[in-house]
């Protein structure tokens, strides 16, 4: 995404900025009361590899604090019975499947309980973030810039990358060769 400034312009990453923003008012909103959920009308079943199964079983009490109802459904399958809600409709398979990867990386490396909650609350942001590559009307570009400048950590993604850089006129003019 590219917006004009007075003096220059700015190179968004659309995904990264919105996963950094849904992280933050993820984590807010589990601060407070708690992420709301969003019961699905038709539970979804997730065929998993057994381990993967029952490490996201093991970790539903955690999953269930940022919105997420899962049970078990046999060997090696996970029943969705609800999402996050601020994530609005997401497809919870791939949701379960990243999680499922997510926890097998953190026990892997044996990380502590806050490491693993936020590696739980990364994957969780980045099924509710706007995907790569989607054209974004003129009103979501100016709500997403306006959500940018107002959230103090929304210069770098979740994984410590920029979600937007400044290009100042003479920057430009430099780039172009006129200065």
């Amino acid at each position: 995404m590219l917006a004009e400034t007075r003096d220059g312009v700015v190179l968004v990453d659309a995904h990264a900025a919105h996963e950094r923003l849904t992280y933050e008012e993820l984590k807010r909103l589990r601060g407070k009361s708690g992420v709301p959920r969003q019961e699905l009308l038709v539970p979804d079943v997730v065929e998993l590899d057994p381990a993967d199964a029952e490490r996201v079983l093991a970790a539903a009490d955690e999953l269930a604090e940022w919105g997420l109802g899962v049970e078990p459904f046999g060997s090696g399958a996970v029943l969705v019975r609800a999402t996050p809600a601020p994530l609005g409709p997401c497809d919870a398979s791939a949701l379960i499947r990243d999680l499922a990867e997510t926890l097998a990386e953190g026990a892997a490396e044996s990380a502590p309980f806050a490491r693993r909650l936020d590696l739980i609350l990364a994957t969780v942001a980045c099924h509710g973030s706007v995907r790569a590559g989607r054209r974004l009307k003129p009103e979501e570009m100016n709500a997403l810039l306006r959500q940018i400048e107002a959230e103090p950590a929304a210069s770098t993604c979740n994984h410590g990358r920029p979600t937007f850089v400044r290009l100042s006129t003479a920057d430009l003019e430099k780039l172009f060769g006129r200065r």
